[in-house]
């Protein structure tokens, strides 16, 4: 099971596994506090694609479509994000953007199901 779920909410017992993808670390989270068990920045869509994004509703589709040929062209930490999903039976994919419906983890979630 992949889930979504934006660091600052408090980590819980159902998070299983929990990984940050977001290529800065959130503003004002503690490590600690964070609780993760993996940073994979390198999974994050590029600065470029991700401005272009800005969480734009409209802009959806196209933004899924342009991170899964991003993720394409680095399948080692597409791989790697993979085998962390094998290996445990709950993944919670972590992001620090307020937009909880638009953003880089629910395109990821979505990628990582097809």
């Amino acid at each position: 099971m992949i889930r979504t779920k934006r660091i600052y909410e408090p980590p819980a017992n159902g998070d299983g596994c929990r990984v940050l993808i977001d290529r800065i670390w959130p503003r004002g989270m503690s490590k600690q506090r964070a609780e993760i068990a993996y940073w994979l920045k390198d999974v994050a869509p590029s600065t470029l694609l991700r401005g272009w994004f800005g969480h734009d509703p409209k802009k959806w589709r196209t933004f899924v479509v342009r991170y899964r040929v991003e993720l394409r062209q680095r399948p080692a930490v597409l791989r790697k994000l993979r085998e962390v999903v094998r290996q445990h039976h709950t993944v919670t994919l972590l992001y620090a953007a307020r937009d909880v419906q638009y953003n880089n983890a629910v395109a990821l979630q979505r990628i990582l199901r097809t």
